[in-house]
């Protein structure tokens, strides 16, 4: 898989998804759903290293392509 976003952004990515995750629980409302629900898309692409917004628009890591 081409991985095409950097080790720190992969970093924030998990992070900040892990935090709208735990807040999305913790709130457990319509407005909780909502963050779980926008949480895990940055966790995903995170952990996986590939967003795939970026390989539509061509938005490569400094035209470095790295497979796992």
């Amino acid at each position: 898989m081409i991985c095409n976003i950097c080790e720190i952004e992969r970093l924030g990515r998990v992070f900040v998804g892990s935090l709208l995750i735990g807040w999305g629980i913790f709130f457990g409302s319509q407005i909780g759903t909502v963050m779980f629900v926008i949480g895990v898309i940055p966790l995903i692409t995170g952990l996986i290293g590939n967003c795939p917004l970026y390989t539509i628009f061509k938005n490569y890591y400094l035209g470095n392509y790295r497979k796992h």
